[in-house]
């Protein structure tokens, strides 16, 4: 099984200022195939994730829903700023 948690916080990881304000956490859904993951960063990082247009953020998103592929799973991203 792989650890969706893991995989989107080393993704975000090198695209944010601090490294240390960068938090992933996956939630229940009542789907049993769907993850729900939130990134929360502040603001200035949630900015960078999100990036232009919303670029940088359908790439994330597309990268982690090939990684959700082989176990037949719905990946949902949400950004949060605090």
């Amino acid at each position: 099984m792989i650890d969706y948690e893991k995989v989107l916080y080393n993704l975000c990881e090198p695209i944010v200022s601090d490294s240390l304000n960068l938090s992933v956490k996956q939630m229940e859904t009542l789907d049993e195939h769907e993850i729900c993951l939130y990134v929360y960063a502040n603001s200035d990082d949630v900015a960078r994730l999100i990036g232009k247009k919303g670029a940088m953020a359908s790439s994330i998103r597309q990268m982690m829903s090939v990684a959700s592929r082989k176990e037949d799973k719905k990946i949902t991203i949400k950004f949060e700023s605090y």
